[in-house]
This record gives C-alpha cells, structure tokens and sequence, in this order.
C-alpha cells in the first residue's frame, strides 16, 4: 500500500480550490502542487511478528463442549438364591437327630443304632438322619433351624458343627439343644470300650436309671 503525504505547508487556498484533491492521483496532483511530494511503501511485518501472530491463532484454541457422562443405572441387588432346606431321613418326630460320618450305614451299625434308640425308650420314627455329605456346604444356622432337642454326632463332620465346644462323649447344651459327640458309629461297633462310654452317657442324657 502506498500512503501519499502532502507536505504540512502546502497553501490552504489550494486545498479550498480543490476541495477533491485527497481522491486525486499522483499525476494530476503533480500540476497543483509545486512543492516537492515524498511516499512511502509500507514496510512488510517481520518474522517475529508473523510467529507472535501465529503463535496467538494457536492459543486461542476452540472452546470444547463439556464431555458428557454417561450414568449407568444402579441395578436392584440380586436376590440371593436361598437353598433348600435340610431334607431329614425319618419322620423325626421327637426332635432326636442323629449324624453320621458315613454316607450310608451298614446293616451291622444300623442295627446297633435301632437297639440304642431303643434302649432310651426311643424308637426310630422319633429320629431324624443326616449324613457328612449332606451336611457339607450347609451353615449352623441351617442346621438350628431343624429346632432338634438332641444331636448326637457321631464321628468327623463336613460342617461347622465340628466346632462346638463339646467334648467327646460329654453332654454340651447350647439353649434348648443338648449335643454328645462320640466316634464313628463303625468305630464304636467294634469297641466294647467305646460301647460302655458311649451308653453311660445316653443314660444321662435320656435319663435313663438303669
């Protein structure tokens, strides 16, 4: 671009004359004005300017919009799944329960096992069956819920009931419940010993005289 600069002195009448002349070019200019008229080009921006602007475009970056969150719905607790209760063998009607190591009993021992009940003043359809397996994976609160009278345990459990503080062939009361844990009914079959222990103490614990 090239800026015309009228010298400061030029006469004011000439400016009234023609009053245009600032739309005028240099040319016609030439034949009003008879002092000597001076331009000047404008000087082109240097580097460091072109890079303070550049560098100013860059950091006026663009507003960004909020990210926007995405909120995932709180899902209802999952019901827990309840499992069934205790499935007793027997019509268990005296609340007497009885558990055993084995998973089956053997004729021998669950002959041993009927003249004991008998011998109480009990018979089997007063008394409920459950064995280590179908014990295992089952809590206390399971097996309290069966509101037995009695437990007799007889060997090792796969259940937390092994934990009770009651000695073997002791009676350990726990509320309403009375519990006597002794060996395997297999293991006491074939040991007059244990036999004995085992009978002094139902005879205590069914209040039995004899």
């Amino acid at each position: 671009m090239i800026e015309i600069l009228p010298l400061l002195l030029c006469d004011e009448v000439i400016f009234e004359q023609f009053p245009d002349m600032e739309n005028m070019s240099i040319q016609e200019l030439q034949h009003i004005i008879t002092e000597e008229l001076f331009y000047f080009e404008e000087e082109p921006k240097s580097d460091s300017v072109k890079e303070d602007t550049n560098t100013s475009i860059v950091s006026e970056k663009p507003k960004t919009l909020p990210k926007t969150v995405h909120i995932e719905s709180i899902s209802s607790p999952k019901e827990e799944v309840k499992s069934e209760p205790l499935a007793v063998r027997g019509n268990f009607e005296k609340g007497i329960l009885v558990l055993h190591e084995e998973q089956e009993l053997k004729p021998e021992v669950m002959d041993m096992l009927v003249k004991m009940i008998n011998a109480v003043g009990h018979s089997m359809n007063e008394v409920g069956l459950l064995s280590s397996q179908e014990l295992e994976g089952r809590t206390l609160t399971e097996l309290y819920d069966l509101n037995a009278h009695i437990v007799l345990k007889f060997g090792r459990l796969k259940h937390p009931i092994n934990a009770l503080p009651a000695s073997d062939y002791q009676i350990h009361t726990e509320g309403e419940t009375e519990y006597l844990f002794a060996d395997a009914l297999p293991t006491i079959a074939e040991d007059k010993v244990l036999k004995g222990k085992l009978w002094n103490t139902l005879k205590v614990l069914f209040n039995i005289s004899k």
